[in-house]
């Protein structure tokens, strides 16, 4: 891949990609694709380190198979069949449900060993992706109330050397992530009223490594045996390591000051002789970071500029899951940059508000509220105690939690789904809040870590 230096100056692209993740990698692939002038601008150079589950559902795997990704899996991937769940006495195996768009398996793979082959598979395309180069600032910007900036184009510096150089571009697009120096420029902030994440993640050897189930642990018990907030996971990666991490939602209330580190280490002390987890298998400390869910970051649209994946918070709550909703926003934001871009009307990005509204809208709506109410411990348990021990009704919510629903072919699945959109619609927040307390303030997310 180029660096800054390599490339001519002045240079001037249709849309420029500040982001090289899942997000910004898909969205510059469909684009080349289409034959637009793309510029992707990396900060870090692949392979690089990222903090995730490394998990993949059918809905990534579905995405990188139409990027022409699916002997790459294969090769490099850890293929599994689906969910194990464990909580409260309780064991089930899940597998990921038949559906006629995506497939019914997922893949383990670090972000160290994919984001660079999908950044590949985008300059493969066409694109020009430049790796080692940070965005340090918009070029031009034009404030707007109530939208992103706009932008000519974006300052560039060669993180190696120093070198500062102007990227044009008609289009500007982040994709940076929650947080960015240039989404906090383009005036994206998050709602605080929609939840936000916190997850840590390790690394293990382990002789389970190769296992055919990823493992989640809805229930995190301290040396004393009462239950914790929040959710542990088991990856197993099939390279001889395991990914081993836990998650909650976190904003305050009853379990505020809740710290991440100690509950890896309860979690890990939980499940270590079963898996083999100990100090001697620990391949170095756990990493971590935040999540923006459920849209949660904004606005996403300006006069010429787009907000995807997590710099727009599009995360999905009831699973954590935010690697296929990178890969997904990249993909419908392309389709409105093809369209503004093919038809000299940067007004079409308007539409990129109405799609994700239309893909993700009712579904994170539920998804916020199903959390919020299974967050109180008591809700839980009884939900979880008793649920594992039913598994249609399990099936079923594993399915919807994945956002595997097959609403062409209506079942048991999606008349579960139907009637939780019906609760949230009778059942508004502030009555949640009123019945349930401060305590619903902080929601574990009792499900799959992203």
């Amino acid at each position: 891949m180029p660096r800054l230096n390599d490339l001519p100056s002045p240079s001037s692209y249709d849309v420029v990609i500040v982001g090289g993740g899942p997000s910004g990698s898909s969205c510059a692939y469909w684009l080349a694709r289409a034959g637009w002038r793309v510029c992707v601008i990396e900060k870090k150079t692949f392979p690089r380190v990222k903090t995730c589950g490394d998990g993949l559902t059918p809905r990534s795997v579905r995405q990188l198979h139409d990027m022409g990704l699916a002997d790459e899996l294969a090769a490099h991937g850890h293929r599994y069949h689906g969910l194990r769940s464990v909580g409260f006495g309780a064991t089930l195996e899940l597998n990921w449900p038949e559906h006629p768009v995506f497939p019914n398996y997922g893949y383990t793979i670090t972000r160290y060993d994919l984001d660079g082959r999908v950044a590949e598979r985008a300059s493969e395309a066409g694109a020009t992706v430049l790796t080692g180069s940070e965005a340090v600032s918009l070029l031009d910007p034009t404030p707007s109330a109530g939208a992103l900036a706009g932008a000519a184009g974006v300052v560039v510096r060669d993180v190696a050397d120093g070198q500062v150089r102007e990227i044009r571009g008609r289009y500007v697009v982040t994709a940076e992530g929650q947080n960015a120096r240039l989404g906090r420029e383009l005036g994206v902030t998050r709602d605080r009223t929609l939840p936000l994440g916190m997850a840590l993640r390790g690394y293990y050897t382990s002789e389970r490594h190769d296992e055919p189930w990823i493992e989640s642990h809805l229930d995190i018990r301290d040396p004393h045996g009462d239950v914790v907030p929040g959710y542990g996971w088991i990856f197993p990666l099939g390279d001889g390591r395991v990914n081993v991490g836990v998650g909650l939602l976190s904003t305050g209330g009853a379990w505020k000051g809740v710290n991440t580190t100690k509950l890896q280490e309860y979690f890990v002390a939980q499940v270590g002789d079963a898996w083999g987890l100990n100090e001697s298998t620990s391949l170095g400390a756990p990493t971590g970071g935040r999540l923006p869910m459920g849209l949660a970051l904004g606005p996403r649209v300006g006069a010429n500029t787009l907000a995807i994946g997590d710099a727009a918070g599009a995360i999905n709550p009831f699973n954590g899951e935010g690697i296929a909703y990178g890969y997904e926003t990249g993909r419908l934001a392309a389709a409105v940059l093809g369209e503004a871009l093919a038809t000299h009307n940067p007004a079409a990005l308007a539409s990129y508000d109405d799609l994700l509204e239309r893909a993700y809208g009712e579904y994170y709506r539920v998804a916020q509220a199903f959390v919020r109410l299974i967050s109180q411990p008591a809700i839980l348990t009884a939900c979880v105690s008793v649920g594992l021990r039913v598994e249609p009704l399990m099936r079923g919510l594993l399915a919807i939690m994945a956002n595997l629903m097959n609403h062409d072919e209506p079942g048991v699945t999606e008349t579960t789904y139907r009637a939780l959109v019906r609760l949230t619609e009778v059942i508004p927040e502030s009555v949640v809040d009123r019945v349930l307390g401060d305590s619903m303030r902080v929601r574990p997310v009792a499900t799959l870590p992203r």
